[in-house]
């Protein structure tokens, strides 16, 4: 399927409209077009030799297309930048939408205990291929290993693209759709600020925690289902499962605070104490109420060899050897300084993070284009007439559960049917 050119039948006659990048945001936004307005000539052009990386690989392979969710304030309170802008476009086209367009193509979604969903057969190429089916169906071209060097406005409209690779050469188009998904660089950026847009400085979002020092170090693999992190001294905590790692700290706690996180963490360049409550549920006072019933019935056990709260036992172990806790010390006879550094160790076990890892291969960009600048009904340009935007080049990102694919979606179906409307023959 991923030749060097992926033909369609040319309609030489219609007018043409681009789209830029072949993710998901662009072949959505491709797709629904071409669907609205079958007398448009439809190109899609992919710098790369690939369609859908990020489709593929997200979800370990599975592809968590969206999350289950029922109105569009629902949605939002799961998007760090940009969810008051898709409010509005996600009463449009929100997960539900998501859910029947895929079914009305044969791809049946289901969700998980974590609202997460997937399509049944647990595979991304399922995904993939779909979008890839009603391209061709639509009549989408496809080009391949082809990047616009350059975009030029037009005095009577549209657009003139410098091509390169194996169609070089010139196109004329009379809407662009730019879906090129999230640049790490500014500098990635700059032929749309000179084209008019501002651009919000990218950083990342969505990492883990390296923690070189880590009290933890001898625990990769360990899992708690519920903890709670923290950034020491700022306003920054997330409640979630949490990983432990060769390199530090993951999982959704992690994860989701980092793309909460995303700029002030990038201005402490990625160095701070990050405090992990593994008794969420418990304050100082309660749990100190807690340790002392049990010590009351319970004061033969040893400590270290009798794990409390469901916490693993690994970790557990780790945690009352840091507390200054021998391996044959009984709750009976343990001192009140070392039950204070236990339950310190509980509630705020420190650590030092010294920089940030990307989750797996997925990369997720904080920045992109200022959303002031665009009509977030249309997707258009208010700088540039005829531009559209969709998916992670705009200043939206999501945490994980499938959020940032339902913005690619919302927003490339929204832009798609947004050409088809305006670029209609004379």
């Amino acid at each position: 399927a991923q030749a060097a050119r992926i033909f369609a039948p040319v309609k030489s006659e219609s007018i043409t409209v681009a789209v830029l990048g072949g993710g998901a945001a662009g072949f959505f936004g491709a797709i629904a077009c071409a669907e609205a307005n079958p007398n448009l000539r439809v190109i899609l052009l992919e710098k790369t030799g690939k369609l859908l990386s990020k489709v593929r690989i997200s979800g370990g392979g599975r592809c968590n297309v969206t999350h289950a969710a029922d109105t569009a304030a629902q949605l939002v309170a799961h998007y760090p930048r940009g969810g008051r802008q898709l409010k509005e476009p996600f009463k449009q086209f929100g997960a539900l939408d998501t859910v029947r367009w895929f079914e009305a193509r044969g791809v049946r979604l289901k969700t998980e205990a974590d609202g997460r969903m997937f399509p049944v057969t647990d595979s991304s190429e399922t995904i993939a291929q779909c979008l890839l089916d009603a391209a061709r169906r639509a009549g989408v071209e496809i080009r391949l290993h082809t990047s616009a060097e350059a975009v030029e406005p037009l005095p009577e409209g549209g657009f003139r693209l410098t091509l390169s690779g194996p169609g070089a050469g010139t196109l004329t188009v009379a809407r662009l759709l730019v879906a090129t998904g999230g640049a790490p660089k500014t500098e990635q950026y700059e032929w749309l600020r000179r084209l008019g847009h501002s651009i919000q400085d990218p950083v990342p979002s969505l990492f883990t925690f390296n923690v070189p020092d880590s009290p933890l170090r001898e625990l990769p693999g360990v899992s708690v289902p519920r903890a709670r992190v923290r950034v020491a001294g700022e306003k920054l905590e997330y409640e979630g499962p949490v990983l432990v790692t060769h390199w530090g700290v993951s999982g959704p706690a992690v994860l989701k605070l980092s793309a909460w996180g995303a700029r002030r963490l990038h201005e402490l360049q990625y160095r701070s104490i990050a405090l992990v409550s593994w008794l969420p549920d418990f304050t100082e006072d309660t749990l100190r109420q807690h340790l002392g019933q049990f010590r009351e019935q319970h004061g033969k056990k040893g400590v270290a060899a009798n794990p409390l709260f469901g916490l693993p036992q690994r970790l557990w172990r780790t945690l009352v050897e840091g507390s200054g806790i021998g391996p044959d010390t009984r709750w009976g006879e343990l001192p009140a300084k070392s039950q204070n550094r236990l339950i310190e160790n509980l509630l705020r076990t420190a650590l030092p993070v010294e920089g940030k890892t990307t989750y797996k291969e997925e990369f997720v960009t904080c920045g992109g284009v200022a959303l002031g600048e665009v009509n977030m009904q249309t997707l258009e340009s208010r700088r540039v007439p005829g531009l559209y935007f969709a998916g992670e080049v705009l200043d939206i990102d999501g945490i994980t559960g499938g959020f940032n694919f339902q913005a690619a979606w919302t927003t490339g179906y929204l832009a798609g049917r947004a050409m088809a409307a305006v670029a209609q023959p004379a």
